[in-house]
C-alpha cells in the first residue's frame, strides 16, 4: 500500500487539488478551513519525521559531506539564483515576499519520495530534513530583510517564525523521536508506527486539499499575481536541480547523493510557509495565491524530474 501511495502520488495530490477548486467554488465559507492548515501540516510533518529511523539520522550526521553539500546548495547556491530571478518581477512587495518565502525554503517531505524515484538517495535526504527544516526556518527572516530591504519591515514580524518553529518542527520532532524510541522496544507500538507510516502521502493530500479549498474562492482577486510570477517559477523549475548537481559533483558526492541533492534545491517548501503568509498583514488573497501557485508548477516539474534526473551521472560516481 505505501509503495503504491508513493508511486502514484503526484496524481493522488492533483486530484486532491481538483477536488478542492470544485469545493472551493461551489461550496460557500470554504475560506474558514484556513484554520486546518496549521494542524494538518503538523500531522504531515510528524508522520514525515517518523520515517526518519535514528540510524539514518546518525548516518547523515557522519556525513559530514553530503550535509555540507546539501545546505550550501540551498542555502548558498539558491538564494543567489532567486535574487537574480526577482529582478524579473514586478516591485510590488507582497510579490516579491511571496516568491521569497516558497523559493528560500527547501521542500522536506514529498521531495523523499521523489528523489528516490529518481534514483536519489532517499534515505540519506530523509534523514536530512530536521537539519534543513530548521535552517530554512532561521536563515529565512535574514534573507528577506537582505532581498527587501527597508520593505520587509512592515510584513516580516518574528512571532509567526517562532509559532512555525514551535508547532511545526519542535512538537512534531519530539513526538516522531519518542514514538520511535518506543516502538523500536514494542511490537504493539511498531505495528502503530507501520500504520502511521502509510500516512505521509494521505496527508499532504489533505493539506493540498485545505490550502486550495481555502485560496480558491478569493482566487480572482490575485489571478494577475499569480500570473506574473509563473515565469519565475518554471525558471527556478529549470535552473535550480542543475545548480544543486553542480554544487554536488564539485563537493565530489556520488551520483545517487547528487541526484538527492538536485531535487532537494528544485523542490520547494511551499506548504509550510503558507502558515508564515497568512499572518503577513494585508496578505490575503495575494500572497497564498503567489505560493500555491509554485505548487501547481512543482508538481508538473516533478513528473519531469524522474524522468531526467537519473539520467544524471549514470551509475558512476561523480567526478
Amino acid at each position: 500500500m505505501r509503495d503504491v501511495l508513493e508511486r502514484y502520488q503526484v496524481w493522488i495530490y492533483f486530484s486532491a487539488i481538483a477536488l478542492a477548486v470544485a469545493v472551493g467554488v461551489a461550496v460557500p465559507g470554504t475560506t474558514a478551513m484556513e484554520a486546518g492548515i496549521t494542524p494538518s501540516l503538523a500531522l504531515m510533518l510528524f508522520v514525515t519525521f517518523l520515517q526518519v529511523p535514528l540510524a539514518e539520522l546518525g548516518r547523515a550526521l557522519l556525513c559530514v559531506r553530503f550535509l555540507a553539500t546539501l545546505l550550501a546548495a540551498n542555502f548558498l547556491a539558491i538564494p543567489l539564483l532567486v535574487f537574480g530571478l526577482i529582478q524579473f518581477l514586478p516591485p510590488d512587495p507582497l510579490v516579491r515576499l511571496g516568491v521569497l518565502m516558497v523559493l528560500l525554503t527547501p521542500c522536506i517531505d514529498y521531495v523523499v519520495t521523489f528523489s528516490h524515484l529518481g534514483r536519489g538517495d532517499g534515505k540519506l535526504l530523509l534523514a536530512s530534513t530536521p537539519a534543513l527544516l530548521i535552517a530554512q526556518m532561521a536563515l529565512l527572516p535574514i534573507y528577506l530583510g537582505l532581498f527587501l530591504g527597508d520593505a520587509a519591515n512592515g510584513l516580516i514580524h518574528i512571532e509567526p517564525f517562532l509559532h512555525a518553529f514551535l508547532w511545526l518542527i519542535a512538537v512534531p520532532l519530539v513526538l516522531a523521536t519518542i514514538v520511535g524510541f518506543i516502538s523500536a522496544r514494542s511490537a504493539f507500538f511498531r505495528r502503530i508506527a507501520d500504520i502511521l507510516g502509510l500516512l505521509p502521502v494521505p496527508a499532504t493530500a489533505l493539506v493540498l486539499f485545505i490550502v486550495v479549498a481555502t485560496v480558491v474562492p478569493q482566487l480572482g482577486l490575485a489571478l494577475k499575481g499569480a500570473l506574473v510570477v509563473t515565469p519565475v517559477y518554471v525558471a527556478f523549475g529549470v535552473i535550480a536541480p542543475l545548480v544543486g548537481w553542480g554544487i554536488a559533483k564539485w563537493g565530489g558526492l556520488d551520483a545517487p547523493a547528487g541526484r538527492a541533492v538536485a531535487f532537494s534545491t528544485g523542490t520547494r517548501n511551499s506548504l509550510v510557509v503558507l502558515p508564515l503568509a497568512f499572518a503577513v498583514p494585508g496578505a490575503v488573497p495575494l500572497l497564498p495565491a503567489v505560493i500555491v501557485t509554485q505548487t501547481m508548477v512543482e508538481l508538473v516539474a516533478q513528473l519531469v524530474y524522474i524522468k531526467l534526473i537519473p539520467k544524471l551521472g549514470g551509475k558512476t560516481a561523480l567526478a
